[in-house]
């Protein structure tokens, strides 16, 4: 009887299958002080106990996207083992905030498949949960995988894709209960720009550039238990390359924003995003971000603000496709997002 886990292929896939991920984690400060470290992360409410309870939240959660590298982590055996690519992301909505001592879990159904005209791969839409002990939701996704076939001989399943909304609407946004920023302290937030500074079009370049490399990669990936092949064995690639972790990216991304983004402090849903072009160890990660939309909220000195977040391997800001519609190939990552922010 053979035991090990060679993951699902494309044909193991049927529309309406619930998977509960294997692993519950516990969290704890270690993963803040981990991922403070892999990242510039400087946003004052993931930072200080201090800070957040003037916020009116306990202490300080998790920061967001690390809940979402442990929510995604636990998916991948089942989902993404034998992906070729992580293609896209929509509908993501984080319900309440993730605390040190919390225990997540993660389910996903399969929400849609299509297999691809060469008969090798096909595409796999999920919808991912993850849950706290208390078997509260903190964070819900949709995203959509290339994944391999096993048997290349086996019949086309139904192509059934789902219908995905553009984006999670200002009236759906989740705010934390007692969550408000009617003391914030901008001084100690590290700029003074709030909600009503900026303007829907706006675009900000944030300047700072860092370099990735093979192991800080690797242990950013380890760290959340993603076990995809193509971020560690360079056989699993036909170039010989390692794929960074496209969470590695995003995360790198967004600490980069704090630079001209600073009280974008908590983010609260995800409209849509790629990964454009693969990125490898090596490269520098540059980002700048576009102010898509602004909402009011009942929520006292709070705002809602949607950002194009990009990253790129260097190129120029502001650049994103080119006169063939497709995306510039030093472009990395373009995310839709929405943040509260003070008024």
């Amino acid at each position: 009887m053979i035991k090990t886990n060679p993951g699902n292929f494309f044909e193991d896939y049927q529309v309406g299958q619930t998977i509960t991920h294997a692993v519950p984690r516990t969290i704890s400060g270690g993963e803040r002080a981990l991922y403070h470290a892999l990242y510039p992360a400087r946003h004052a409410l993931y930072s200080s106990d201090e800070f957040a309870r003037s916020c009116g939240l306990a202490s300080s959660p998790l920061d967001d996207l690390a809940a979402f590298h442990v929510v995604f982590g636990k998916s991948v055996p089942d989902i993404s083992l034998n992906a070729v690519a992580n293609l896209g992301y929509a509908e993501g909505r984080w319900l309440q905030p993730v605390y040190p001592g919390d225990t997540l879990r993660s389910e996903s159904e399969v929400i849609g498949v299509k297999q691809n005209s060469n008969g090798k791969t096909g595409v796999v839409w999920v919808r991912t949960r993850g849950l706290n002990q208390r078997d509260d939701s903190v964070l819900e996704y949709t995203r959509w995988v290339m994944v391999k076939k096993r048997d290349l001989s086996t019949p086309a399943p139904e192509t059934v894709i789902p219908t995905l909304a553009q984006g999670v609407s200002a009236a759906q946004l989740p705010i934390p209960k007692d969550l408000h920023f009617s003391n914030y302290n901008f001084a100690l937030a590290g700029e003074p720009h709030r909600w009503g500074d900026y303007d829907i079009g706006e675009q900000i370049d944030h300047v700072d550039g860092v370099t990735i490399e093979e192991a800080e990669h690797m242990l950013a990936t380890r760290l959340w238990q993603n076990t995809a092949k193509v971020h560690f064995d360079t056989s699993a690639r036909p170039d010989g390359s390692r794929l960074i972790y496209g969470g590695h990216v995003i995360s790198m991304a967004r600490a980069l924003s704090f630079n001209g983004l600073a009280n974008a402090q908590m983010i609260v849903a995800l409209n849509g995003g790629a990964h454009a072009n693969p990125a490898c160890a090596g490269m520098t990660i540059r980002a700048w971000s576009e102010v898509l939309d602004k909402a009011e909220t009942d929520a006292p000195g709070i705002g809602a603000i949607r950002l194009r977040l990009v990253a790129t391997s260097g190129g120029a800001p502001y650049e994103l496709k080119g006169e063939d519609g497709k995306y510039l190939p030093d472009v990395l990552l373009d995310l839709d997002y929405w943040a509260l922010i003070p008024t």
